[in-house]
């Protein structure tokens, strides 16, 4: 208690005006989230009782086996003319749960209120949707005290750079709807050179190891762009299965460059900057370090990232395959023909993303030395 109080006491005026305007906006938040059913259009309701009906025993032609069930559901309306009115509702979910999910006490649910009502003047409805935004805001605060505690300024510069970022990338996606003659190509393009100065900028500050992040980010990422485009048109695309992009009315091969753009950006990113700062280091504990031995040192670094980073994407694509390819292999489709529909777009991602990483690391490295040298010969 004595440790808390004189942290406390430590803390500089902004610090204390700081934290108290975390607290009042969590308890804000939190309060705003318990209370909001009146700014929605759709009808609420909270499940206050269930009972299970009926259960159904099924299998396919696959010897896949599931359960079928009808649950009946009795909630109270907590928004609407209707409000504190009681509605009963019929849910049918299964055991796998793929696209149904059973209900408990205490769920919210957003319903449509059916218009014939019967003799016995009851209220029923279909279930649409549910109310989840409690559980995200949960999940955002516990992501922001989280960035904010370890990271504490640049954690709070890192939340400031993710809005602005899912600004960027709204408003970007918007224009391309409503602007037919615009590549989505080129608005990627314009974006991720928006999204690296503007994170790189805020996270870092304005200095020299920034700068240096931001011209191995912007070189490596347009590289690897230029080379999975190259291998496209040398080899037709073949192995790309465009399905998933079936319903699309655009090019699946734009959106798909587009995504592969903005997709390695991330990964090249973290190297670039993670290379600038490892020689900008080394060169502040010791100004008279030769060249070489940064040029040593960095490329050590550099292999030393490379093979967890490149892991790391190759994980990040195909881990959201895995339902779907699990999907396909139960009902019996042959195993080459579900990796090649669902996996090719999602490792030719990986691979785009890999060449970004090892670009990343020379270019990422004789950027930082190049700046280094201006630095040296400035001092």
């Amino acid at each position: 208690m004595k440790a808390i109080f004189r942290k406390f006491k430590n803390m500089t005026y902004i610090q204390i005006l700081s934290s108290l305007l975390l607290a009042i906006c969590f308890a804000g938040s939190v309060f705003f989230v318990h209370n909001n059913y009146s700014f929605y259009e759709r009808p609420i309701v909270e499940v206050i009782e269930t009972n299970l009906e009926d259960t159904t025993e099924i299998m396919d032609g696959n010897n896949n086996e599931d359960s079928l069930y009808t649950q009946r559901i009795i909630a109270e309306l907590k928004n609407g003319e209707e409000k504190g009115e009681i509605v009963h509702l019929m849910n049918e979910y299964s055991l796998s749960g793929a696209y149904d999910q059973e209900y408990q006490v205490g769920n919210e649910l957003f319903i449509s209120i059916d218009t014939n009502i019967g003799e016995n003047r009851e209220l029923t409805g279909t279930i649409t949707d549910v109310k989840r935004d409690k559980y995200v805001l949960i999940v955002a605060w516990i992501f922001i005290f989280t960035l904010l505690i370890v990271g504490k300024k640049q954690g709070l510069f890192s939340i400031i750079s993710l809005i602005v970022n899912v600004v960027l990338i709204s408003y970007a996606l918007d224009i391309y709807l409503h602007t037919s003659n615009i590549s989505l190509l080129w608005i990627c393009g314009i974006s991720v050179i928006l999204f690296t100065v503007i994170s790189l900028l805020l996270v870092n500050g304005f200095n020299e190891k920034t700068y240096a992040a931001i011209v191995a980010t912007l070189l490596g990422t347009f590289f690897s762009l230029l080379i999975t485009y190259l291998v496209m048109v040398i080899t037709s695309e073949q192995g790309l299965r465009y399905e998933e992009m079936g319903f699309l009315t655009r090019p699946p091969q734009v959106v798909f460059m587009a995504g592969l753009l903005i997709g390695s950006l991330g990964a090249v990113m973290d190297v670039a900057i993670t290379m600038s700062s490892s020689i900008f280091s080394l060169y502040e504990k010791n100004n008279d370090i030769p060249a070489k031995a940064l040029k040593t040192s960095g490329m050590e670094i550099g292999k030393d990232i490379m093979g967890t980073m490149t892991n790391i994407l190759f994980f990040a694509y195909v881990s959201g395959s895995i339902p779907t390819l699990i999907l396909y292999l139960k009902n019996g489709s042959p195993l080459s023909y579900t990796f090649s529909l669902n996996l090719s777009l999602e490792l030719a991602r990986a691979l785009a993303g890999g060449i970004g990483i090892v670009l990343a690391i020379p270019i990422g490295l004789y950027t930082a030395l190049f700046f280094v040298n201006r630095k040296r010969a400035r001092s």
